[in-house]
């Protein structure tokens, strides 16, 4: 069985003469490497495809995988995430991960907020900045946070995104619009503490890896989980892994965040409280970043004892299993590469399903503080 692999490669757009902020999100070789052995420690064999460019003329040229492990950030446009998901859909191959319509959903965070409020959960009240014109019908109250509305990585997260005055509102927002010739979301700032959930699978075999809690250390931005932070976190973040009662509510939020939105085989929930300590979704990642040390869900997963090519092992056996349940449910014959190489993923983490997180007071904690590895 064949198992394509498609990407960014950060070194390649560099090359080009793009600039470090616009290729934040893309991937190093070691990401790749990584990604590659997992999928090969189940006896799988891979190829490296590359980018959207690199997809279209494989294609052109007859070539064909039996499945493609994806993690093509993109270049252009709100629906970036999903151009070589839909390529591929559209060839009839499947691939890991959510679907083109999903990812293409949560990488714009207003429509995906909006989504959440009409499943009832709990996200900050926010407003859509297109123009400064819009800056007169924002109407909540301070402090605020800006951020442009379909970046990842924390890009254009920083200091001046925790607004204070109407004078701060106008300045930032006129400078995201100008960076990043997109609109701006504009939020409630929830004062509380900060977490990220991993999660793998999809629908009711999805699971909790656990709860990070994001501790900022004396040095870092303060207040934000800002992209400068996230690239010095060895000097201004420590993590905490979160357990107990408080880890079982924030588990159970992020999964039927998760399994309400239809998002598949693996990806992170970011959560944060405001300040009477309730639970707010801010976003939902289904194409996470997979560097092996540095990214949130490599470093959740290594508190947990996941070794890295069983992360990958665990998304790869998901999007198998889907394969497996499709290709039976329209009567198609089995491929046995791929009943061979799925296998139930470790139970993770099971949060009892009992509880309600809106009404759970989390601001304060008594366990130790871990720093990063």
């Amino acid at each position: 069985m064949k198992i394509g692999l498609t990407y960014d490669l950060r070194r390649d757009y560099l090359a080009q003469g793009y600039t470090l902020e616009q290729t934040a999100e893309f991937d190093s070789p070691e990401t790749i490497e990584a990604i590659e052995a997992g999928i090969r420690s189940m006896g799988l064999e891979t190829e490296r495809i590359g980018n959207l460019d690199a997809v279209m003329r494989a294609l052109g040229a007859g070539r064909h995988w039996d499945m493609v492990f994806n993690i093509a950030e993109g270049l252009r446009g709100f629906s970036r995430e999903s151009q070589v998901p839909g390529l591929l859909e559209a060839y009839g191959i499947p691939c890991t991960f959510s679907d083109p319509l999903l990812l293409g959903l949560c990488l714009h965070k207003a429509m995906t907020k909006r989504v959440l409020r009409d499943l009832k959960l709990p996200t900050p009240d926010f407003a859509l900045v297109e123009s400064l014109a819009d800056l007169e019908s924002v109407n909540l109250a301070f402090p605020l946070f800006a951020k442009p509305v379909a970046e990842g990585t924390s890009k254009g997260v920083e200091c001046a995104s925790l607004i204070q005055t109407r004078e701060e509102l106008s300045r930032t927002c006129a400078d995201l619009l100008r960076r990043f010739d997109q609109p701006v979301l504009v939020e409630r700032f929830l004062s509380g503490r900060e977490f990220t959930v991993g999660v793998v699978g999809t629908g009711k075999r999805a699971r909790s890896l656990g709860v990070m809690e994001v501790l900022l250390l004396e040095g870092a931005d303060r207040l934000i989980y800002s992209q400068d932070n996230k690239e010095e976190y060895e000097e201004r973040v420590r993590y905490r892994l979160v357990e107990g009662v408080e880890g079982n509510m924030l588990s159970l939020l992020a999964l039927e965040t998760w399994r309400g939105l239809g998002a598949r085989d693996g990806g992170r929930v970011d959560i944060r409280l405001d300040e009477h300590g309730a639970a707010q979704i801010l976003e939902i990642n289904p194409l996470p970043g997979l560097h092996p040390v540095r990214s949130d869900l490599s470093i959740l997963c290594g508190f947990q004892s996941i070794a890295h090519r069983d992360l990958i092992r665990m998304i790869m056996e998901s999007a198998l299993e889907r394969l497996k349940v499709r290709n039976e449910a329209l009567g198609q014959e089995p491929d046995h590469g791929v009943v061979s190489a799925v296998r139930l993923a470790p139970d993770c983490f099971h949060p009892q399903e009992s509880g309600d997180v809106s009404k759970m007071d989390l601001r304060e904690h008594d366990q130790p503080l871990v720093r990063a590895a």
